[in-house]
């Protein structure tokens, strides 16, 4: 598929029309790379397990790659709640790994990059802070207000601070999904201009032909960089879902 312009790459395109009534339930791109991710991610854990289900003694490079994603996750959720946030595995690991294989297939040639688009990283933002939100109303009750109020706060000073910190807690969901999208989709850009731009000099010819090396060396060093950033980026969502968590736990 040939892109016109760099910003053409985060286009929705609906590969199966679907329309019931005025919904539409269309089968675009974005929902083709899901599906991809979630299916390779099953087969992955299907083709590490041996045959009584039961991971390898010895593990291999994929049982190796599973390892470390699941640690990472552990260990976040152990440094930010300690064993409280044992329950709470399951989640932080599956929303790391999802997070992160979206971003790394975003980076292969002609793919989609689901989190590029600030309607899935917002969502993925406002689940969490839903969550973290019941599982305080859960742990608190009405006891939860106290994040709002700092401790040993005078009663005037509380007029002024509440309705920062009230502001402040709401903007949460947001900060969290846009800095997701927004490093994604701008690196992705950046890559995309610097391509186009070494392409051009190809085609003109001439010396510009032999100087489009700089251009590609560049991009090969950007690649490197956005690699570098899918990885953080993940890590970053992850750890600051863990923070929240944290704080809905003990009113911090």
């Amino acid at each position: 598929m040939f892109f016109i312009t760099p910003l053409d790459q985060f286009q929705i395109i609906s590969l199966f029309s679907i329309k019931v009534f005025s919904f539409d339930f269309s089968f675009t791109n974005s929902s083709l790379i899901s599906v991809i991710m979630i299916t390779f991610f099953i087969l992955l854990i299907s083709y590490i397990s041996s045959d009584d289900k039961s991971l390898f003694l010895i593990p291999n490079v994929w049982q190796v790659i599973i390892e470390v994603i699941y640690e990472t996750a552990s260990q976040l959720l152990f440094d930010n709640l300690g064993m409280k946030g044992e329950k709470y595995f399951p989640f932080v690991s599956v929303l790391f790994t999802f997070i992160l294989l979206a971003n790394l297939i975003g980076l292969i040639p002609y793919s989609f990059t689901v989190t590029s688009h600030l309607l899935v990283t917002f969502i993925l933002a406002l689940t969490v802070f839903i969550g973290v939100n019941i599982i305080c109303y859960q742990e608190h009750k009405f006891n939860m207000l106290s994040l709002f109020i700092p401790s040993n706060t005078s009663f005037f000073l509380a007029l002024l601070l509440v309705p920062i910190e009230f502001v402040s807690y709401m903007f949460k969901p947001i900060s969290l999904g846009v800095r997701l999208f927004a490093n994604m989709m701008a690196g992705h850009t950046l890559l995309k201009v610097i391509a186009g731009f070494a392409w051009s000099m190809v085609s003109a010819g001439g010396i510009l032909f032999f100087a489009h090396v700089i251009p590609l060396i560049v991009l090969i060093l950007l690649v490197g960089l956005e690699l570098g950033v899918a990885l953080i980026q993940a890590y970053v969502f992850t750890i600051l879902t863990c923070i929240y968590l944290n704080d809905s736990i003990n009113l911090h």
